[in-house]
């Protein structure tokens, strides 16, 4: 692999002391950031130059929440509460198999590193009989698109005829979820400094699992130095169906089994009371905020000032592309930004706290910020840079700005371990028309077989 400069660029290393620079420079070799700083770039022999003028580089964005599966399911259950939309598509996921998981994951993919992500989750939840390793079929997806990939091998176990929500033919037993979550971790989980796939165990939500899966999937994880991530406290619906069915509000359920801590991320957390935002700071319990989704589905807007003030590590979600069509994260930083403000005024969350978020905050809850989310030297060479010379943003002065604030920014190059995935806006390691084309099918052949 060439030695890489990047030269003439803006720089927000979105390090400790938000270091930027104005024009600097940054040097990449075998994958690695080497040195970085401010002024003209060194002269390396052979060295591959880019040349960044009227750009902002940054660390690439890391998704933490994410459902790859609902990329052939959007546009459904269009005006739903969450719990409706999710009747709606049950159905339709359980006729999913590793073919359409392939082509479904990989047009979701294709569209984060489009949007500059380069490490993302996915929390896959439904894995129907007979429809084959759906979860291998997303773990190939990801190394075809060149992004980090940091799949869940996600859970249900609580059917209609028990009092969850999700339809009898969708869940499982816990003795197959357990067993296939370690057989997910002994195939697919890479713990190594640059790793490009790490398993973590994610039970679904408190309506779809029993306490006892959620029990001992969290013992499990930590027996086997995984990570653990659910869905938590996202609508009225669920406190309401927590406190009916467990006596306790979606927070304090899932302390009661052991769900709170550092290796724990949790979606949403919409509804938290003060009380929930000091449990989480004190344990280092993690947040993945999907501002889009929520707005989506009416679900109300999470208390992220108040969360980062107590100093809960945030990151930033995509969540479901059919509960958010759009499927880049790009864009989540400026509706993080504007969620925030419309609920508490212009002085709620800054652009660069939105940046923060959206890179070393989504590190945090992955477990990464020793690798990557920050540009540092000896971290990982994952960068984006954001061309801003266009009319969208040439004459606002502050970079940073520039990029929450208007509209989505193409790419001049996205690299994943100083390998470029993303070039002059267009997607380098697949053809994004192809992807279009496969998910467009894999949706039709989709809704036939369930009859849709």
């Amino acid at each position: 692999m060439p030695i890489q400069v990047f030269m003439n660029a803006a720089v927000a290393t979105v390090d400790q002391s938000g270091t930027e620079y104005r024009s600097g420079y940054i040097v990449v070799r075998d994958g690695v950031i080497a040195t970085l700083g401010e002024g003209r770039a060194p002269q390396i022999p052979d060295a591959e130059m880019i040349d960044g003028r009227g750009c902002l580089a940054t660390p690439g964005l890391v998704n933490t929440h994410h459902h790859m599966n609902q990329w052939i399911t959007r546009g459904h259950s269009q005006d739903g509460t969450l719990f409706q939309w999710l009747t709606t598509l049950y159905p339709l996921w359980a006729a999913i198999d590793g073919e359409l998981e392939f082509a479904s994951a990989s047009a979701a993919l294709g569209m984060l590193a489009l949007t500059g992500c380069t490490t993302t989750m996915d929390h896959h939840y439904v894995f129907p009989r007979g429809g084959g390793d759906v979860l291998a079929a997303e773990v190939a997806a990801a190394a075809r698109i060149g992004l980090r990939f940091h799949p869940t091998r996600g859970s249900m176990d609580l059917g209609a005829s028990s009092g969850g929500l999700p339809p009898d033919s969708v869940v499982e037993d816990i003795d197959t979820i357990l067993g296939a979550c370690a057989d997910a971790v002994d195939t697919h989980h890479d713990p190594a400094f640059d790793s490009r796939c790490r398993i973590a165990l994610a039970p679904c939500s408190p309506f779809s699992v029993t306490g006892d899966l959620m029990r001992r999937s969290a013992e499990l994880a930590r027996e086997l130095g995984v990570r653990l991530h659910t869905h938590l406290a996202e609508t009225v619906d669920e406190e309401d169906f927590c406190l009916a069915h467990f006596g306790a509000r979606p927070a304090d359920y899932v302390e009661s089994l052991g769900w709170l801590g550092e290796d724990v991320w949790l979606a949403h957390c919409v509804h938290l009371s003060d009380g929930d935002i000091t449990k989480f700071a004190a344990s280092g319990t993690s947040v993945a905020h999907c501002p889009s989704s929520n707005g989506r589905l009416g679900a109300g807007i999470a208390p992220i000032p108040e969360l980062l003030a107590a100093g809960v590590p945030v990151g930033l979600g995509v969540d479901g592309v059919a509960s958010n069509e759009h499927g880049g994260l790009g864009t989540e930083l400026r509706g993080a930004l504007l969620a925030a403000r419309l609920r508490l005024g212009p002085q709620a969350l800054t652009a660069r706290q939105c940046l923060q978020m959206a890179t070393m905050g989504g590190a945090r809850c992955l477990g990464r910020d020793r690798e990557l989310g920050s540009l540092e030297v000896g971290k990982l060479a994952d960068i984006a840079l954001w061309d801003l010379t266009g009319l969208g943003h040439a004459d606002i002065d502050d970079p940073v700005c520039a990029l929450v604030f208007g509209p989505p920014a193409p790419l001049r190059r996205l690299l994943v371990g100083g390998q470029t995935v993303v070039s002059a806006g267009e997607l380098r390691t697949a053809d994004a028309g192809a992807l279009a084309t496969h998910a467009r099918a894999a949706a039709r052949s989709l809704r036939e077989r369930a009859g849709y």
